[in-house]
């Protein structure tokens, strides 16, 4: 919980009575490698904040492969949808690849503390921007690269997950194939 408040006291000042409200709205829940903080086609009904470990974002393309769209790793925020009154079902999977902890607010209590604290949505809103240009910025090199480049390019941006993620998952976040990702990794070592 405390990495959530200095999280957001990053992006704007909240007082202590503020402090509390957030504090005592949030819930700490932990995912086991494979579980699921939401899945495709059931409505989320939460926000979340990773405090340790890393998950994935997901789909089945139409050949039925899984394909990794990003990771989502320590001091993110998760969000769905672009509004918090909107039900939001989405098409992908968000899937612990280790375990993790995850301070959570259900979607009232969430609701309840943008309604309550002046300048929250603000502060949310910086987030939001930070982390949507940070994915931009990661994803949008990789598509005219070849193989290699991506994936040194992928070390360089995630120097803390490479040895954190199953190979399989960043060969599909690189789209490439596992065998392709080793033999790269046995060429540049």
């Amino acid at each position: 919980m405390k990495e959530f408040i200095e999280y957001i006291l990053l992006f704007g000042n909240l007082n202590q009575q503020q402090i509390d409200l957030v504090r005592n709205k949030a819930t700490e829940i932990k995912l086991q490698k494979d579980e699921y903080f939401w899945e495709a086609g059931k409505t989320i009904k939460q926000v979340g904040f990773t405090t340790k470990g890393i998950l994935r974002v997901y789909y089945y393309n139409n050949l039925g492969e899984e394909i990794t769209r990003y990771f989502i790793e320590e001091n993110l925020l998760i969000l769905y949808g672009y509004d918090i009154d909107t039900n939001y079902t989405p098409s992908e999977y968000l899937q612990a690849i280790s375990d993790c902890k995850i301070v959570v607010f259900s979607k009232q209590d969430w609701k309840e503390i943008s309604d309550t604290i002046v300048g929250w949505d603000s502060i949310i809103q910086k987030i939001i921007t930070k982390q949507h240009k940070e994915k931009l910025e990661r994803r949008s090199q990789l598509v005219s690269q070849d193989a290699t480049t991506r994936y040194l390019e992928f070390i360089e941006k995630f120097p803390t997950l490479v040895n954190r993620i199953p190979l399989v998952y960043i060969a599909s976040y690189l789209g490439i194939t596992q065998s392709s990702l080793s033999r790269i990794r046995k060429n540049i070592c």
